[in-house]
């Protein structure tokens, strides 16, 4: 099925296991009222994307328990692919978990004592697949 650009739309399994290959994605939440955007690392566990981020930086207070939208792509001239979510951002407090996340490659950009992991469950999942990028010519005089 196509949507009406003409992208091929991607089922919820399709979605989840292309987001699992891609090692950076972006986390978009609110901050001081106005849309934010900040890239992480990030692995999918269990039906959420988890990353980590400084306990004291602005995305990890405007985030914990909202709304927020997580995305990830790959794409080319070849074409690709690029895949939204929607969930709920929490801390992940267990001890267990917080051990497991720490031997994946989820460090902040700036890694600092106190990164905190969050964990935004998958919950709104959209994604689609482009064919080959179609060069743009510039039709100026």
């Amino acid at each position: 099925m196509t949507d009406p650009s003409g992208f091929e739309v991607l089922g919820r399994e399709q979605c989840v296991a292309l987001l699992a290959t891609a090692p950076i994605g972006r986390v978009v939440f609110t901050h001081r009222a106005l849309p934010a955007v900040q890239p992480v690392r990030f692995a999918v566990r269990d039906g959420a994307a988890v990353f980590a981020v400084p306990s004291g930086s602005a995305v990890f207070a405007a985030m914990l328990d909202t709304v927020v939208a997580f995305s990830a792509d790959d794409v080319d001239v070849a074409g690709g692919w690029f895949v939204t979510a929607l969930g709920r951002a929490h801390e992940v407090r267990d001890p267990a978990v917080t051990t497991e996340l720490a031997a994946l490659p989820l460090t902040a950009w700036i890694p600092a004592p106190g990164d905190r992991y969050v964990r935004v469950p998958l919950e709104a999942v959209s994604g689609r697949r482009i064919s080959a990028v179609r060069p743009v010519t510039n039709h100026c005089p």
